[in-house]
């Protein structure tokens, strides 16, 4: 698989392909979206927590592993490393946006300080890497990371995380949106399910960011 010519949807199924990926680590960050210990948690319904079986499975066995490497090397690089998860301030959610207020899935309430809205230990953060909190799916939305991106001179974001079909998409086209280059990193991304992964990459792909696999995303550092 190659990352010009995979991924492609209806829209850009025989569009050219895309220039060569070059990475500057000085104007490069990694974004590591809501990896945290709620969503590895058992489901209280054996029926659910069966359902759930592929998920956890790629996320110990592919997710989980693959960002730790992933956050190794931009650490080695000098790339700025930048974690983003769910968690509300008031401990009945009131901050909370409408979003993660509705029922059923989305319903979330994770108050900062609570364990099961911590990153899960194989990605914790080191130093004065910075951790935004949010209560939206988009990770620009809701924090200031936009300004810190700025601040910082980065033009290129690498984005790691979950839910490929809702948190990282949301978060993709609001950096999109500020003419950041996205680049969305599939083995270190999961959704529910792999057709839910997938399909979200196939409708982000080419327009908001480029899909790539951690192997070919090492290859496009300058230095």
């Amino acid at each position: 698989m190659n990352w010009k010519t995979a991924y492609r949807s209806f829209y850009y199924a025989h569009a050219e392909e895309p220039d060569d990926i070059v990475l500057d680590p000085d104007e490069t960050a990694l974004l590591v979206i809501d990896i945290q210990n709620t969503y590895l948690e058992a489901k209280p319904n054996s029926n659910e927590n069966a359902r759930w079986q592929p998920f956890f499975a790629r996320m110990n066995t592919t997710v989980i592993p693959h960002t730790a490497s992933l956050i190794a090397d931009a650490r080695q690089r000098g790339v700025e490393v930048i974690f983003a998860r769910i968690a509300c301030l008031k401990q009945d959610g009131r901050d909370r946006s409408l979003s993660q207020k509705k029922p059923g899935f989305n319903y979330l309430l994770l108050p900062k300080d609570r364990e099961d809205s911590q990153l899960v230990p194989e990605l914790t953060p080191q130093g004065d890497e910075v951790v935004v909190l949010k209560t939206t799916d988009s990770a620009l939305t809701g924090t200031n990371l936009r300004l810190i991106l700025h601040n910082m001179g980065v033009k290129n974001v690498v984005v790691a995380g979950i839910f490929t079909d809702q948190c990282i998409s949301s978060s993709v086209r609001s950096l999109a949106d500020e003419s950041f280059n996205v680049i969305v990193v599939d083995d270190c991304c999961a959704a529910a399910t792999d057709e839910l992964h997938q399909h979200e990459l196939e409708i982000i792909n080419m327009i908001y960011c480029h899909v790539v696999q951690f192997d070919e995303l090492v290859t496009f550092y300058s230095s």
